[in-house]
């Protein structure tokens, strides 16, 4: 009898790993969701040539939902809690799904809820203002932020967001205090600035690319370690005398558990859109850099990830209290 049930629930668990092995083979046979946790700006941009892409490779459409919200965090979130992890609904992901449970208290885990599919690039984010702004240097910003105490707005993609931590750091190293006011994107912060709304932004350079070229923006300074090739007279703010060097990888995850199989098929697509040319073509234009990292590679550089983005928080002030 004892046997006889062994090899019954043997049985169950054969089917059932056949099953599963079919149904990733069949992958996909519907449209694909893929949730871009941000509203329009280079982040949406990006996501959307990629999704066109990986359609091509998929053989089925890569449908881009906009979830803008919880500085990046609402959409693959909701994603994790609610979605099945079966490959048709993934998310963007930003290094704010590392951050955020340092800001402030979650309930879930960056590290064990998602599935990491694939790393495919990085942002260069920098200090912009109006082209007719008085400052025309960041040392002009730093100069008139420590004579006028907490006059100073900028502008960010939100509170606890890379942007919002940088100007922090920077004013902590500089002596100055501002006022932060924040968008739910790049774009609205652009629009915010542009209108005269707040006085800096600070903002990933491919949110900015077309104003700074149509010469209604300037850029400050940059956050890269090196100068941009697209901007080879913006200093870094490094080159400045502070010592803040920031690149922001971002990628695509989903739900934890998903079959081995749909990882593979994923990331496959996505890795042949990314070296598409027509998307590098569109990572020079927004200033966005290639990053590539396999599902394994994605997966293990999160995990020092975390604790950098901790670092990094309780240098700008802004870790959580326990």
């Amino acid at each position: 009898m004892v046997r006889m049930k062994w090899l019954q629930e043997a049985a169950v668990l054969v089917c059932g790993l056949l099953a599963a092995g079919a149904g990733a083979q069949d992958f996909p046979n519907k449209p694909v969701t893929l949730i871009v946790p941000y509203g329009s700006g280079a982040t949406d941009t990006q996501y959307r040539k990629l999704a066109e892409l990986a359609s091509r490779s998929l053989g089925q459409p890569v449908i881009v939902e906009n979830k803008p919200g919880g500085n990046g965090t609402i959409g693959p979130v909701q994603m994790a809690r609610t979605a099945k992890p079966d490959g048709y609904t993934i998310s963007a992901s930003t290094v704010s799904l590392l951050r955020q449970p340092h800001l402030q208290s979650v309930n879930w885990n960056p590290l064990t809820d998602f599935t990491w599919i694939i790393g495919v690039g990085g942002y260069s984010f920098a200090v912009v203002v109006r082209e007719d702004s008085p400052f025309k240097t960041l040392a002009d910003m730093v100069t008139w932020a420590k004579a006028n105490p907490g006059s100073l707005t900028y502008g960010t993609p939100g509170q606890g967001s890379s942007l919002h931590l940088l100007m922090a750091d920077l004013a902590k190293r500089a002596g100055f205090t501002a006022i932060h006011v924040p968008y739910k994107g790049g774009g609205e912060t652009t629009t915010a600035m542009l209108g005269g709304h707040v006085m800096v932004t600070l903002n990933n350079v491919g949110s900015v690319n077309a104003q700074v070229e149509a010469k209604t923006a300037r850029i400050l300074s940059i956050f890269d370690a090196e100068r941009l090739s697209h901007f080879p007279n913006v200093p870094t703010t490094k080159e400045l005398g502070y010592d803040i060097v920031y690149s922001s990888p971002y990628g695509i995850v989903g739900p934890r558990n998903m079959p081995p199989a749909v990882v593979k098929r994923l990331h496959d697509a996505f890795k042949v859109a990314m070296e598409d040319a027509s998307n590098k073509v569109l990572l020079d234009t927004l200033s966005l850099i290639p990053w590539y990292r396999s599902s394994e590679q994605y997966a293990k550089w999160a995990v020092p990830a975390f604790q950098t983005e901790r670092e990094f928080i309780e240098r700008a002030g802004l870790l959580k209290t326990q």
